[in-house]
């Protein structure tokens, strides 16, 4: 398996960059738009984003589904700092499923969900729980708001002492 931190990554404002500097502390992984049903999520992961030290929520936006991310890299930026407040790292647009895949998602998808499915991304939203160690611990799937119970006792069982 790949070492997740080693992954190189793009933020949304193009600059190279991996998940190395956040070794050490929990980080919840989400594919995001700005167009779809789900997208009030914003708020609750910059909430759990702003309520945990040691922990990091990183966005990446897709359009692969129903084409809920059309903007460009300044305009998801604006979208989500004016609308939602946004402060979390925000990496460039990709693509989670098929054959232009991230090799980020490469590795997350072989995590199984609560009912032990792996496998593609089903929707926007979908959230990926990496340990200190970037072990990936949990996957919750779209439905699955930033603050339901599931997620947050994940995510403070993980969290590195401070």
């Amino acid at each position: 398996m790949t070492e997740v931190y080693d992954i190189p990554l793009h933020t949304l404002s193009g600059e190279p960059t991996t998940l190395a500097e956040l070794r050490g502390q929990a980080v919840l992984v989400v594919n995001v738009a700005s167009k779809c049903g789900l997208t009030p999520q914003y708020t609750a992961l910059e909430r759990i984003h702003e309520r945990y030290d040691g922990f990091s929520v990183v966005g990446f936006p897709c359009n692969q589904f129903g084409g809920q991310e059309p903007g460009t890299a300044e305009e998801i930026q604006t979208f989500c700092s004016t609308t939602y407040g946004v402060t979390f790292p925000m990496m460039e647009k990709i693509d989670v499923n098929g054959p232009d895949r991230h090799p980020l998602y490469a590795e997350l998808v072989t995590t199984e969900d609560g009912d032990g499915n792996a496998g593609d991304i089903q929707w926007n939203f979908e959230k990926f729980l990496l340990d200190p160690a970037g072990k990936v611990v949990g996957r919750f799937r779209p439905a699955t708001t930033p603050e339901d119970e599931a997620v947050t006792t994940a995510i403070e069982a993980v969290l590195p002492a401070v």
